[in-house]
């Protein structure tokens, strides 16, 4: 299920808790960057990263970028 939310922190203190919710359940966030929006989902859940490839109609061959927190994490 879609549900737009403008993420001000101060604000709504419980918006990025809810991200992070939506992430750790396999769910897609859309976020602003600097450029254009990003569509983010955990980089280890092979179901999330399949419906970003099918969101975008990316093509399979074309690889997507991944941020991490930590180079230890990689």
């Amino acid at each position: 299920m879609t549900e737009p939310t403008r993420l001000d922190p101060a604000a709504q203190p419980d918006a990025i808790a809810r991200a992070a919710q939506r992430l750790a359940e396999g769910q897609l966030v859309a976020f602003p960057t600097e450029t254009v929006y990003g569509l983010g989902a955990r980089a280890d859940d092979d179901a999330a990263v399949a419906r970003i490839f099918a969101a975008k109609g990316r093509p399979s061959d074309h690889p997507l970028i991944v941020h991490v927190h930590d180079q230890r994490v990689v």
